[in-house]
């Protein structure tokens, strides 16, 4: 039986963990690019004169493609939530950007009403 120190272990399981590990990092890695290009899309939207960040019919578009590109064996239902999960993530730094942007615009409006 394996120990909580993995001295039990396989070689095998040591290198597939090893495997997964690197695959987590990988993932981590394309997540963080992904919610900084959604960043960049929402500055995009904002300099477009576009108000609101959600896009349903793009989300709809994701989803969809997401779906047609698994093969499995990760379940559509648990693809489709994670996918979700990640729009209101993305949603979230969209939405923070514009807090912090509209925030720096009322501190130079009050500083330059200071002159």
């Amino acid at each position: 039986m394996a120990r909580a120190d993995g001295s039990g272990e396989s070689a095998e399981l040591r290198r597939l963990r090893r495997r997964i590990d690197a695959l987590d990092r990988r993932i981590v890695r394309l997540l963080n690019e992904r919610a900084e290009l959604a960043r960049v899309v929402g500055q995009a939207k904002v300099a477009a004169g576009r108000r609101a960040i959600r896009d349903v019919a793009r989300e709809r578009e994701i989803l969809l493609r997401v779906t047609m590109a698994n093969a499995g064996p990760m379940p559509q239902a648990d693809l489709l939530t994670l996918y979700r999960r990640l729009f209101a993530s993305t949603r979230a730094l969209e939405a923070a950007d514009r807090r912090r942007v509209a925030r720096a615009g009322r501190i130079a409006a009050e500083e330059v009403g200071d002159d």
